[in-house]
């Protein structure tokens, strides 16, 4: 395959060489080969970027045009993604590993979170402002909702063009003006989205995209003083230092963090069904998700039949390149992460959890970045692949009593994305997802997601909400607007 060639920005509605000329690799995590060259920007071009979407805000038209005109651009936008879908979903697979299908499924939803959002750009065209009714009759008051500015986007690599989708959309609907920085592991889908939103007829300044690494381009970003808000998807770690950055200027800040979501499974669950959304919670996309179910908790009548159908059927999953039919885990995303995986293993071993199924590279697969999927039993509650995130295909379980046990298990932790429970007794479900401690919780299932609700995290997963009318109120500041109505005076200094 011939290594794709991006060599540009796009910048104020052009395709702009990086200042310094400078470029970076990217591998095909398949079978490692080189890719594509990818522009590496540099503060300077961070700051054109910054300062074109600061003139588009203060001075363009797309702040100040009409809910409905917006709708128009994000539809284009949205048909523009349908209309390659094909060439971004492999685009996708090439990039980050995911099996095709899942690539499908992510551009499917990429398009239709823009969809989602022209709607409710359009809805606020019909209600632009909220009474509020006061004790005092001689004032009217009401809010208004303005868009909040100049965005900065920083996105992962595990679903690239989707999280863009999923922060872009909304911010446009919104009439923000943005700067999109997407991971140097997977850059390429968004570099193509650049040229759907300049055909959609986005104005300049108000969509630019930057390619680079993190300390380069994504720090420069977060510090710039011309930003508004700060939105990121990403590592704890990262997270602290964009809050660090944010906090100098009190910036508005969105942040979607990490994850070590447990899932409760009680002793009256259909087995079957259990296993299979035990596996989609953990082994979907290599493991690579930040709400991925990675801790399950099973009641202890359950727990060894369980165990034994988890083991069978997880050793039945086809692992090779994602492009191949019928594939369903691909390779993880990049050398450092399988290494990451790797130690997060052995670190388990050691832990005295008992590994008993997977954990190493597949014999039929001697390049690429593959492994089998792990699954650990007994996982003691102070080991670090019981606490910490690990972004692989590792699953830890161990037993439980009773219910108490189960929300006391699944609470500790200091995270707090996402959780699951399941249970023939819908009653009990819904009682113990009220008592877990996070901001998705999954009954009878693990992992659906759906652009129309909120996505987000309590503890260390995070501050604020994506998707949804939460994910378009998050670009939207709001004004107080009040005014005195009567005809007499107000009177505080007349005597």
């Amino acid at each position: 395959m011939i290594p794709i060639q991006h060599k540009h920005l796009y910048i104020d509605g052009q395709w702009l060489a990086p200042v310094n000329g400078q470029h970076f690799t990217t591998l095909d995590p398949s079978d490692e080969s080189l890719l594509a060259e990818v522009p590496a920007a540099s503060a300077e071009d961070i700051d054109l970027a910054v300062q074109a979407a600061r003139r588009a805000f203060d001075h363009g038209q797309w702040p100040r045009l009409s809910g409905s005109q917006r709708a128009v651009v994000l539809r284009r936008i949205a048909e523009g993604i349908r209309s390659h879908a094909e060439q971004l979903a492999e685009l996708e697979v090439r990039d980050n590993g995911k099996p095709l299908p899942e690539a499908q499924w992510d551009i499917a939803d990429a398009a239709g979170c823009f969809d989602y959002y022209a709607g409710l750009a359009e809805a606020t065209d019909s209600a632009p402002r909220q009474t509020i009714a006061l004790a005092d009759e001689r004032f009217s008051s009401w809010v208004e909702r303005e868009p909040v500015g100049v965005v900065g986007a920083i996105i992962p690599w595990n679903f690239p063009l989707l999280m863009a989708a999923w922060k872009v959309a909304p911010a446009l609907a919104a009439g923000c003006c943005i700067v999109l920085k997407p991971s140097e592991l997977t850059s390429l889908s968004a570099l193509q989205l650049a040229a759907i939103v300049h055909e959609a007829g986005v104005p300049a300044g108000v969509f630019n995209l930057v390619t680079g690494l993190g300390p380069d381009a994504g720090a420069p970003l977060a510090e710039h003083p011309l930003v508004d808000k700060l939105a990121f998807t990403g590592s704890v770690p990262t997270g602290r230092r964009i809050m660090q950055a944010a906090s100098r200027e009190i910036k508005n800040l969105s942040l979607e963090l990490g994850g070590k979501s447990p899932f409760i499974v009680f002793a009256d669950s259909d087995i079957a069904a259990a296993v299979e959304w035990i596996m989609f919670g953990i082994f979907w996309n290599q493991g690579q998700v930040c709400s991925a179910t990675s801790r399950v908790l099973v009641q202890r009548e359950l727990y060894p039949a369980l165990l034994e159908r988890l083991i069978a059927e997880t050793g039945k999953l086809r692992i090779g390149s994602g492009l191949q039919e019928g594939v369903l885990l691909g390779p993880l995303v990049s050398r450092g992460q399988y290494d990451k995986v790797l130690a997060a293993i052995e670190a388990g071993r050691a832990s005295g959890a008992r590994l008993v199924h997977g954990g190493e590279r597949p014999s039929d697969q001697p390049v690429g970045y593959y492994l089998t999927p792990a699954i650990f039993a007994d996982v003691p509650t102070d080991s670090a692949i019981w606490r910490e995130e690990i972004f692989g295909p590792v699953v830890c379980l161990r037993a439980f009593g009773g219910e108490e046990e189960a929300l006391r298990l699944a609470n500790d932790s200091e995270f707090g994305l996402a959780a699951a429970v399941m249970s023939a007794d819908i009653e009990r479900a819904e009682r113990v997802a009220r008592g877990l401690r996070a901001g998705i919780v999954w009954i009878n299932c693990s992992q659906p997601t759906f652009t129309e609700a909120p996505w987000g995290g309590y503890k260390q997963s995070g501050i604020g909400r994506e998707l949804g009318q939460w994910g378009f109120d998050s670009y939207r500041e709001v004004k107080q607007m009040t005014r005195y109505d009567s005809e007499q005076p107000w009177g505080w200094y007349i005597k």
